[in-house]
């Protein structure tokens, strides 16, 4: 479990939306110097997904000039360019179809849902710092909540 302190697990990914259109290659170390935030969520265009990226989006102008904001889920760019688009998101999304930034962040997790046990995305946020060492966890998120966390520990 990645704690407060610790170094950020590097990658290289699509991100889908915000300045990088309908996708461009990013890695973690192309933010060296900045703050970045990691929301991990379930799934595009879901209920709950839905309610946590829209409150980001309606509380955007709080984040310019704080931090990098970037959404990741296992969903395709594909799929996020729909979600992107569908909801005015301006900040852009991760894909990790091969799920190797689940994975490293820990957050790649066996889930439950009416009794049939299945692995999935647990809802749960990293703050790196501008040194690349996680400055703030945030596991379990509820989506009604998550915009506020972020905010106050940024």
């Amino acid at each position: 479990m990645l704690q407060p302190g610790d170094p950020a697990p590097t990658f290289t990914a699509t991100a889908v939306g915000g300045v990088y259109g309908w996708g461009e290659t990013i890695k973690l170390a192309d933010f060296k110097g900045q703050i970045v935030v990691l929301y991990f969520y379930p799934k595009d265009d879901t209920p709950g997904c839905t309610k946590q990226a829209c409150s980001l989006r309606d509380a955007w102008k709080n984040f310019t000039d704080r931090a990098a904001v970037f959404g990741v889920s296992i969903d395709s760019a594909k799929s996020h360019k729909k979600f992107v688009t569908k909801y005015s998101l301006p900040f852009p999304l991760i894909s990790d179809e091969d799920k190797n930034i689940v994975e490293a962040y820990g957050v790649w997790v066996e889930k439950s849902m009416y009794g049939r046990k299945y692995m999935g995305t647990e809802r749960s946020t990293f703050i790196v710092g501008p040194e690349g060492k996680i400055k703030a966890v945030f596991r379990k998120v509820k989506p009604e909540e998550h915009t506020d966390l972020i905010l106050a520990a940024l």
